[in-house]
């Protein structure tokens, strides 16, 4: 069953990713089916929950250095194929023919995806329709690269936190987290891709997410959103000479941090008050 989480979980990103490189109407149907893959994973771990299973969240590199789409759909049905083949493992029959009859579904229609030549890799660091000067530049693409990996980063861990907590007020809190770090991920890859400098998260410590003293993940939290608030500030200000349209953009994304800093503030205090489990 470990085997068959870590699997999906390096099946996932690399249909996300695949989704990131793709320019063609292949794209929404790739991200439909990693959100599929996510839900696979996050099944798979309840699973593992519910026999009592110690786990993490460690897998194997996630190679997505491609020329052409078809080499990466090849490797993710190589990946669900042999995540079919381990299934057998599952002692929840109605998830192993759930998650097999997805996996059957999306072997065919990846099969038979339009191929396309991929750019996503290509460093020319030039964003579509806007000229911007080296400073903005190189302010966008250190921005895409660390933010890419801190979205990433605070699924896996909100995740793990909402897998683990039986407090509906905490997991409605931890569910929204992890759908606005979804949405910040999928624009930033995306445009980390049009720029050509597509990159695959790193994995995330265990020590981040398989967190001792929530109290002082919360507070941690709050001080690291309040420093995106900042960045995105910086590369607004960057942006603003050469694409009122980006600047428009990373303000917007600026004043979603706001939502999330007034979450984690409400998580505080419930926890501190003592409703947490």
């Amino acid at each position: 069953m470990k085997t068959v989480m870590i699997k999906t979980h390096e099946a996932w990103l690399a249909t996300l990713m695949a989704g990131f490189m793709s320019r063609t109407d292949n794209k929404q149907l790739l991200f439909d089916f990693s959100d599929i893959l996510f839900r696979h994973f996050n099944w798979l771990e309840n699973e593992l929950i519910s026999l009592d299973e110690s786990y993490s969240y460690d897998r194997d590199t996630v190679a997505i250095k491609v020329d052409k789409l078809s080499d990466m759909l090849t490797n993710i049905i190589h990946r669900l194929e042999e995540i079919d083949l381990q299934l057998l493992s599952s002692p929840d029959q109605e998830l192993n023919a759930r998650i097999s009859s997805d996996i059957k579904y999306m072997v065919d229609t990846l099969t038979h995806m339009q191929d396309e030549h991929i750019e996503a890799f290509s460093m020319a660091r030039k964003f579509p329709g806007v000229t911007l000067s080296q400073e903005a530049t190189d302010a966008l693409t250190l921005f895409l690269f660390e933010e890419t990996y801190k979205e990433y980063e605070l699924i896996m861990i909100y995740n793990y936190l909402n897998a683990h907590s039986n407090d509906a007020y905490l997991n409605r809190i931890f569910k929204i987290l992890v759908d606005e770090s979804f949405f910040h991920l999928k624009r930033f890859g995306d445009m980390g891709a049009k720029m050509g400098v597509l990159a695959v998260p790193r994995v995330v410590m265990k020590e981040l997410y398989q967190v001792d003293d929530v109290v002082q993940f919360f507070k941690n939290g709050i001080n690291e959103e309040l420093a995106a608030k900042e960045e995105c500030k910086k590369l607004a200000a960057a942006v603003a000479k050469d694409s009122p349209e980006l600047e428009k953009f990373f303000d917007f994304i600026n004043h979603q941090e706001n939502y999330h800093i007034a979450l984690m503030k409400d998580a505080l205090a419930y926890i501190e008050k003592g409703h947490n489990e």
